[in-house]
């Protein structure tokens, strides 16, 4: 099959830029609007893997495993379908209340971090944010370059390697708290995979110890796209939710914070100048280090202004791969069909994205992206539906696990005996 060049030339602008931002001077703001709208590319074709995942999740099959559970004895089909069921992946799907709270709880841990930085020392605190950032992106860099070696390198970096198999360890815990007992362990990989970690770990090593801004930008390059191949906002509805919430979150730590903190401080600018972790993307304004302090002038973007905008774009483009009637099985990143929703959004958060930097510029002072970046990408999307009479069904659509009602109803009795 035909490879989809735009994403091809997608990765191919993330490792120029990345690599040619340590030899050249690129303007910044083209480096960052350039090496952001790759990043989404990207990461929003990953995402269709999530339509198999949905798929299997509901007991669907491909057309391939039915018809080996069509033949053999009938105690090969129950082996095989119990097999398939265990293996079943569960998708991470958001909830309306979880995206109501999440500016709740997204302020909390902000307000945290400035009181820490405020009140304890530094050089401490960044000591905790790195050696946690260090274990998330471990696992990060590992599912990133874990696939890409085996994609190009021999084939026996595809060879299935089974750790831990068949541990069982038995626990107190009730089942509400610690699942079933006793737990089994097990851990599938490929040999690539291995590989990966082992390589992913030497580079977590070397970023702890120097905090250099190249390896801060793997790490975090590595966040955005595994968290928007990975994650779904279930529906267009629970994403405008979220979206809405974090624009008013957004506005008031950059802008409003100021009137109440003791200080006058902008809570939000406070936490990403002092935060010596992957939470953002760092971008050299110069290669020349400054004369006093001997370090580079950067400008930065959060993490969360690139993936929260790309859970929404990632569920567009889902959609448009569902209204095109796109095979669930098997996934493939590069088939091609119309776009005109992922396609309208991406050029909203492009032009939302300028106008942040625009106003940032004119007035020389700190934007809340999500300022500009959510109406973008909420207007552009609800106009692409109407002008193509598609508002019910845009809002209509869903990833979220629909529960039987008469499970439900089993579970809330269980509940009941259990606390009578």
């Amino acid at each position: 099959m035909a490879r989809n060049p735009l994403l091809l030339l997608s990765y191919a602008t993330i490792a120029a830029l990345w690599a040619g931002a340590q030899l050249i001077e690129i303007n910044y703001v083209v480096n960052l609007m350039v090496l952001v709208t790759a990043i989404l590319y990207a990461g929003c074709h990953l995402s269709l893997i999530l339509r198999e995942d949905q798929a299997r999740a509901r007991g669907e099959k491909p057309p391939e495993e039915e018809k080996k559970g069509g033949g053999g004895d009938g105690s090969g089909d129950g082996d095989e379908g119990s097999e398939s069921e265990e293996a079943a992946p569960k998708v991470e799907t958001l909830g309306a209340n979880e995206a109501m709270q999440f500016p709740l709880l997204g302020s909390a841990s902000l307000f945290s971090l400035y009181l820490a930085f405020k009140y304890f020392d530094k050089d401490t605190v960044n000591l905790i944010i790195g050696a946690y950032f260090c274990f998330m992106g471990l696992f990060a860099l590992t599912a990133t370059f874990g696939p890409a070696l085996q994609s190009v390198g021999p084939n026996f970096l595809g060879t299935e390697v089974n750790l831990f198999q068949n541990w069982k360890i038995p626990h107190p815990l009730p089942e509400s708290i610690g699942g079933s007992s006793p737990w089994k362990l097990g851990i599938t990989c490929s040999v690539a995979d291995v590989f990966g970690f082992l390589g992913s770990a030497a580079f977590v090593v070397a970023y702890f110890q120097t905090k250099h801004w190249t390896m801060n930008n793997v790490l975090g390059i590595c966040f955005c796209l595994q968290g928007i191949e990975r994650f779904s906002i279930g529906t267009y509805k629970i994403g405008a939710i979220l979206l809405a919430g974090l624009f008013f979150y957004d506005i008031f730590w950059v802008f409003g914070s100021v009137h109440v903190t003791p200080g006058g401080d902008s809570v939000m600018v406070e936490v990403a100048k002092n935060v010596e972790g992957p939470i953002k993307i760092l971008f050299p304004r110069s290669l020349v280090p400054d004369a006093e302090s001997g370090l580079l002038e950067m400008s930065l973007l959060g993490l969360g202004d690139i993936v929260i905008p790309g859970f929404f774009l990632a569920l567009l483009l889902r959609f448009d791969a569902h209204i095109a009637n796109v095979p669930y099985f098997p996934t493939n990143c590069h088939v091609p069909f119309p776009k005109p929703y992922f396609h309208s959004a991406l050029v909203g958060y492009v032009i939302g994205l300028a106008t942040t930097l625009y106003v940032m510029i004119v007035w020389n002072q700190a934007q809340p992206a999500l300022l500009y970046l959510v109406p973008a990408c909420l207007g552009s999307s609800l106009l692409c539906a109407a002008v193509r009479g598609e508002l019910k069904a845009l809002f209509d659509y869903s990833e979220e696990e629909e529960e039987d009602e008469g499970e439900e109803e089993k579970k809330k009795e269980e509940k009941a005996k259990k606390e009578d």
